[in-house]
């Protein structure tokens, strides 16, 4: 089969496995991913150390600070232009979910419809994130409801869901002014890379703060000297 998707997406033999955003890292010590379909080896993904991670969780607090203050439809265009991204890219990841991870190309390709879809649902979320007017029995006074961002999301998926999971929680977690950290299952790391990949694109053209949208790999195991 040719696999011609892999450059679309922009994976080589050896990826970053830390991103902050639209800045990438790699440690020296890698995890590599074999298919299911031809158990051929796809690539190599490099393990985070736990100062990146130290990085990456530093990064994703300070720019909750300024993403918070965003405007909420403005956060719901980002995820827009994510969308457009998603269809555009649909073909070649949906095979790349479907090489690594092992489900048929029509699930593969469903996956990523359901980011498409979710996508879709955020924008509009984005414009609707209303809050209740209430009466107060205090002379010209009025309650009102409103509605903060919780901070930092952690987003822990499996491998059997490698992009649609991520999606649900990322997307509403967008507009609605969080920031999110994403650690993917180890089994299906490819996946994740390429979806940040295309999530830098977008990232890069909106000028959006440094660590919004952050992933990372599995942490390396400390030795001795650092216990």
């Amino acid at each position: 089969m040719t696999k011609d998707f892999l450059q679309q997406l922009g994976l080589r033999e050896d990826n970053p496995g830390t991103f902050t955003g639209q800045e990438s890292s790699r440690s020296d010590h890698y995890i590599s991913s074999y298919s299911p379909v031809d158990g051929e080896l796809i690539g190599r993904v490099s393990l985070t150390t736990r100062a990146e991670y130290d990085a990456v969780i530093e990064k994703a607090q300070a720019a909750f600070l300024q993403w918070r203050t965003t405007p909420a439809p403005r956060r719901g265009e980002l995820v827009r232009q994510y969308g457009l991204e998603l269809r555009a890219h649909k073909e070649a990841l949906g095979r790349l979910v479907s090489y690594e991870m092992g489900k048929s190309l029509q699930e593969g390709l469903g996956e990523v419809q359901e980011m498409i879809d979710i996508c879709d649902f955020a924008v509009g979320l984005s414009r609707q994130l209303y809050g209740l007017t209430m009466q107060s029995e205090r002379p010209d006074h009025r309650m009102y409801e409103q509605w903060h961002p919780l901070g930092v999301v952690g987003i822990i998926s499996a491998f059997n869901f490698p992009v649609a999971v991520w999606s649900w929680n990322a997307m509403i977690a967008l507009v609605c002014g969080d920031v999110i950290v994403w650690k993917p299952s180890e089994k299906v790391s490819l996946c994740a890379v390429a979806c940040q990949h295309l999530m830098q694109k977008v990232l890069k053209a909106n000028e959006v703060p440094e660590g919004v949208s952050v992933y990372y790999t599995h942490l390396t195991l400390p030795t001795n000297r650092e216990l």
